[in-house]
């Protein structure tokens, strides 16, 4: 199809449309951008490093953390409505062209490798009916999600107001049977179970209650990540208000259906039951209550709702470098748009390398639970700088009026970052140094962004956190070839 380039004037400006996202397929893409493959997942996962003190422990943690990090949107949605593109717009106003560079970066990384994820959980997952299909990474997997990456593809190219009206309704039919699980799962509870070796200090392989904590952080941000999928989309939304609403009601609604999946399940099956499940373990602990048909209705529910949160992570993974290419941030290629308003160039380098990464998948047997933390520890950067962009505002009073309370802002924004910070922490170095990894060749299109804009490359400290990330990248890519640290 034909491309049109954006010029730099309108770069600044926002998306023009006269087909508007609504609050309806905002919320639907918050939410079916979050409720994924994870969810399906979540009994086995979180039970495989914690027990059930440490699990509530971390999603203690998580609610505080992830609401600070949705009313840190909340409130930038509203105070700063000039910035389209949510998480890398902010760490760019607040902390220069750098800085937003590589949230934008890290973002759109976090984006597609956590699609080639869920390609490999959909076959994964397929393999209850299909046994060729292994653990979603035989070449018959990788076959059949590379024709569903080019079929959602081509439907994302029709237009992005027609592919979020889809996710709206694939969101709506994905949600009813976790709640039906719920509701199983609820009524065939028991308490006996629940409290055997309820702190896990019994099992001498999940360590201390910190230790079995922080294996339930990157569990717990894999699950949230798109919180801010109505940020990304602003500059479409119908009205701007819509995206603080449809971001806290997202947030609530999947907070409430994650928690009470992973905790009840510790009421059915014991933890080292539960952390022995193959994956989607909602459907081995359904299998438990009611039979053979629980395990075929999850497995089933898991293929529509990936192929739903694929769609929604496809358009989202696309808007970054688009709205990037727009603004300069990122080289103006990116920018370019189709005659339906569809970001080409940009949904074209993303899923070419998403095909890349499943081939990958096949030589190196990469599991979806590495991919997942591989992505979620790349959208670390995004989030923090988010937060303390807030904080940021909040000292300095831009965008506040006088008298106007700043403290609980600042509180919030703190707290935002901090979680964000522990996150990084929580991640461990093997994640961490393979982000360095992936993180590090993006300098170049920096460059080249800056280069196409006629403007200063680095200031100098830009010039020593570049110099210092390239070297990171370098050692750990050295470290993961003669097999000291292993990601994959």
């Amino acid at each position: 199809m034909a491309t049109t380039e954006i010029s730099t004037s309108a770069a600044r400006t926002p998306i023009v449309s006269s087909k508007r996202l609504r609050l309806g397929a905002l919320t639907a893409l918050v939410i079916g951008s979050m409720v994924g493959s994870g969810v399906f997942s979540l009994p086995q996962n979180m039970a495989a490093g914690a027990g059930p003190l440490a699990v509530i422990i971390g999603w203690g943690i998580t609610a505080v953390g992830m609401m600070a990090l949705v009313f840190v949107y909340q409130s930038l949605a509203t105070r700063k409505p000039d910035l389209d593109a949510g998480p890398y717009a902010y760490a760019k106003a607040g902390f220069g062209p750098f800085i937003g560079f590589n949230s934008a970066w890290g973002y759109w990384i976090s984006a597609w490798i956590g699609n080639v994820s869920y390609a490999v959980i959909v076959f994964s997952a397929l393999s209850y009916f299909f046994p060729s299909f292994g653990d979603g990474n035989t070449w018959q997997a990788v076959l059949g999600a590379s024709v569903l990456l080019w079929a959602i593809h081509l439907l994302v190219m029709a237009g992005v107001r027609q592919a979020a009206i889809v996710n709206l309704i694939v969101t709506v039919a994905k949600i009813a049977p976790i709640v039906l699980f719920i509701g199983v799962v609820a009524v065939a509870f028991k308490v006996d179970v629940w409290s055997l070796d309820f702190t896990g200090l019994g099992n001498a392989n999940l360590g201390s209650i910190m230790d079995q904590v922080k294996s339930t952080m990157l569990v717990t941000l894999w699950v949230f990540i798109g919180i801010e999928g109505a940020s990304v989309f602003s500059a479409r939304a119908e009205r701007r208000k819509d995206v603080a609403t449809a971001t806290v009601f997202g947030f609530l609604t999947c907070l409430a259906l994650y928690a009470l999946v992973s905790l009840l399940s510790l009421g059915i099956m014991s933890q080292p039951e539960l952390a022995a499940l193959k994956n989607p373990s909602m459907a081995g602990v359904l299998e438990a209550i009611v039979g053979p048909w629980g395990a075929i209705l999850i497995n089933l529910a898991l293929v529509v709702s990936v192929i739903g949160a694929f769609l929604s992570w496809t358009l989202l993974a696309a808007e970054i470098p688009h709205m990037a290419g727009r603004d300069g941030t990122m080289p103006k290629y990116f920018g370019y748009e189709n005659e339906r308003g569809v970001p080409s160039t940009a949904l074209l380098i993303t899923n070419l390398l998403v095909q890349a990464f499943l081939i990958i998948t096949l030589f190196a047997q990469s599991t979806y639970q590495a991919l997942f933390y591989i992505a979620s520890a790349a959208i670390l950067v995004p989030y923090i700088f988010s937060g303390a962009y807030a904080a940021k505002l909040a000292m300095t009073g831009e965008s506040y009026g006088a008298g106007e309370n700043r403290i609980v802002a600042l509180i919030i924004g703190v707290v935002a970052t901090a979680y964000g910070l522990w996150l990084v922490y929580a991640a461990g170095l093997s994640y961490l140094f393979m982000c360095a990894v992936l993180y590090a060749p993006g300098i170049a299109f920096y460059i080249w962004a800056r280069r196409e804009n006629r403007e200063r490359v680095f200031q100098p400290v830009e010039a020593v956190l570049a110099a210092a990330l390239v070297a990171i990248g370098l050692y750990a890519g050295w470290q993961m070839w003669i097999g000291a640290v292993s990601a994959l």
